[in-house]
């Protein structure tokens, strides 16, 4: 079946699934998955019992296990990351899809939720094709003000090649990229994850690689955080700072 929608909204069992009744048992589950993670269990084993033991959903599991992280995990993120107020004068390598799916999410009303880690992450899913929605070009347009008003110096945005409408998508950031005179360089990859895991190089002349500093990583992928050097929480300061009305569950609060 096609998709036809229109919006990166909410699912019409969000108001159950998450309501502030739910919240002390999903919070309970995230930290039991947490202190398995700590432990050393594996994350596909971990989910399905902490899942079947508070009797989670499919959506409430994949909540928690995306704001779940072992403390090791946690310490190593928060030791790597890199502060908005250190941003300007630097270069971003932006994980395409994962920062804009948030915000999208973010300004649909779609819940938002805060892990362990402080990062905010949405439970959109795009299964091998992006659709622009009506919230893609404002979500580009908040993106692009945020990143001039800090001052970076330029950014790299990264788009997985295999998923379908990626060329479409390069076109159109690109286009509002120079519209707005933003210093953004689009680029198709096969596999951005590996070259953000620290295998990424600035090799155009606008961003000269010897001449500056290592590009800061724009993500919430949990394999990303683990690998990459230095990494930013632009998500989150974007939609705390612009959308204070985004609905955002915080389940790591105890």
């Amino acid at each position: 079946m096609p998709d036809k929608r229109e919006h990166r909204g909410p699912h019409p069992a969000d108001a159950t699934l998450f309501a502030a009744d739910k919240a002390p048992a999903l919070r309970e589950a995230l930290a039991d998955f947490s202190l398995l993670l700590s432990k050393g269990y594996a994350d596909k084993s971990v989910l399905k019992l902490v899942g079947d033991r508070f009797g989670l959903t499919q959506r409430q599991r994949l909540a928690v296990m995306r704001s779940a992280c072992s403390d090791a995990q946690r310490q190593s993120r928060l030791s790597r990351r890199v502060e908005i107020g250190a941003l300007p004068g630097r270069t971003l390598a932006i994980d395409g899809y994962n920062l804009l799916i948030t915000i999208e999410a973010a300004l649909s009303g779609g819940l938002i939720f805060r892990g362990r880690d402080g990062c905010f992450r949405d439970l959109a899913s795009i299964h091998g094709t992006y659709r622009k929605v009506e919230e893609t070009i404002p979500a580009l347009t908040l993106i692009g003000s945020f990143l001039a008003e800090i001052g970076i110096a330029g950014a790299w945005w990264l788009l997985d090649s295999p998923v379908s409408n990626s060329g479409r998508l390069k076109t159109l950031i690109g286009n509002l990229a120079r519209d707005h005179h933003w210093p953004w360089t689009v680029r198709l990859s096969l596999n951005p994850d590996a070259e953000l895991r620290g295998q990424f190089t600035v090799d155009s002349p606008q961003f000269p690689a010897r001449r500056q500093l290592p590009p800061v990583v724009v993500t919430t992928d949990s394999v990303i955080l683990d690998a990459c050097p230095h990494w930013t929480n632009l998500a989150a300061e974007i939609v705390a700072r612009r959308l204070p009305d985004a609905p955002v569950i915080d389940l790591a609060r105890s």
